[in-house]
C-alpha cells in the first residue's frame, strides 16, 4: 500500500460500546455514522471504554461518544480519567463538566439555587422542602438509564444513604424536549410528543424563551469543549423544568433530524475537535 502524500492527519481515538443495547436507541448506528464522517478529516480508530486508558497515549485526541453508562465499567473509566488528566490528553468532551459527568449532585445544587429544575433533595432533613405530589422518585446520584430508580408514595430516604440518593416529586408533563449543543452553540432540538414513548422523537422548533432556558444551563456548566444535551419537560402550565444536563456521552438521535441538520452538526463537531487540537 502506498502512503498518502501530504502532512499527517490528526489521529482520533473514538471511544464507544457498539454492542451496548439501549432502550429505544441504536448506539452503534449513530457512532458508525459519526466515525464515517469524522474520517474525512481525521484518522479514526474505535475502542471499547474498557480499553481507552491503555490506548489514549497513541492518539492526538480522544472522543468519548456512546460508551454506555459508566457504572458498567466504573474502574476502567476512573483509570481513563486519571491517565488522561495526568498525561494532559485532549479529550472531547473535556473532563471539566459539572453536569452528569460528575454525577447528579447538580440537580440538588440547581434546585437549591432556584433554577427551573424538578425539585430535588438528597437529605432526609430536606424532604419537607419537596412539593406535595401523587408520588415520588428515588434514584442514585451515579445512576444512568433508570438504573436503581424506584417509585414511592411518600418522599423518603433510607437511613445511611449518605447523600448517595436523590428524591424528586413525580411531575405531570405534556412532553419532554431535548436541546443539543456543541460547545455553547445550539444545534437542534427534538421532543417526545407522547410521554410514554421517550425515544420516539420528532424535530422541535424552539422559541426564543425555550433557547434562553436551555442556554442558562449550558452557561452554568463548566464544560470547555464538547457536546451537551439539555433535557427538559413541559408542565401543564407551559413551563420548562430541567430533567437532566447530559455532558458525558449524550445520545444524539441523529437519525431523527433532517439531513441538512445532521450535516451541520457533523461540521460543528469536527470544528470542536479541531479547536481542541489547536
Amino acid at each position: 500500500m502506498t502512503a498518502a502524500s501530504g502532512p499527517p492527519r490528526p489521529s482520533v481515538l473514538f471511544v464507544t460500546d457498539l454492542a451496548y443495547e439501549a432502550r429505544g436507541r441504536r448506539y452503534c448506528d449513530e457512532d458508525i455514522f459519526l466515525t464515517s464522517r469524522l474520517r474525512e478529516t481525521f484518522d479514526v480508530a474505535l475502542c471499547h471504554p474498557r480499553d481507552a486508558a491503555a490506548l489514549l497515549d497513541g492518539f492526538d485526541a480522544v472522543v468519548v461518544r456512546n460508551s454506555g453508562p459508566v457504572l458498567h465499567h466504573q474502574e476502567a473509566y476512573d483509570a481513563f480519567v486519571a491517565r488522561a488528566r495526568r498525561s494532559g490528553a485532549r479529550v472531547c468532551n473535556t473532563l471539566d463538566g459539572r453536569g452528569d459527568m460528575a454525577g447528579k449532585q447538580y440537580l440538588v445544587d440547581l434546585s437549591r439555587a432556584g433554577f427551573p429544575v424538578i425539585p430535588t433533595v438528597d437529605s432526609r432533613d430536606d424532604l419537607g422542602l419537596l412539593p406535595r405530589s401523587d408520588g415520588y422518585v428515588v434514584k442514585p446520584k451515579l445512576g444512568a438509564d433508570s438504573m436503581g430508580l424506584r417509585f414511592t408514595e411518600r418522599p423518603e430516604l433510607p437511613e445511611g444513604a449518605g447523600g448517595t440518593l436523590l428524591v424528586q416529586p413525580r411531575i405531570d408533563f405534556r412532553y419532554e424536549v431535548s436541546f443539543y449543543f456543541v460547545d455553547h452553540d445550539f444545534q437542534y432540538a427534538l421532543h417526545a410528543p407522547h410521554p410514554e414513548r421517550r425515544w420516539v422523537l420528532e424535530p422541535y422548533a424552539p422559541s426564543s424563551e425555550d433557547l434562553d432556558f436551555a442556554r442558562r444551563f449550558v452557561e452554568w456548566n463548566t464544560l470547555t469543549h464538547g457536546i451537551q444535551r439539555v433535557d427538559a419537560c413541559r408542565t401543564p402550565e407551559g413551563d420548562l423544568l430541567l430533567v437532566e444536563l447530559e455532558d458525558l456521552n449524550p445520545y444524539l438521535s441523529l437519525d431523527r433530524v433532517p439531513e441538512e441538520v445532521r450535516d451541520a452538526f457533523v461540521a460543528r463537531m469536527t470544528a470542536c475537535v479541531r479547536e481542541l487540537l489547536a
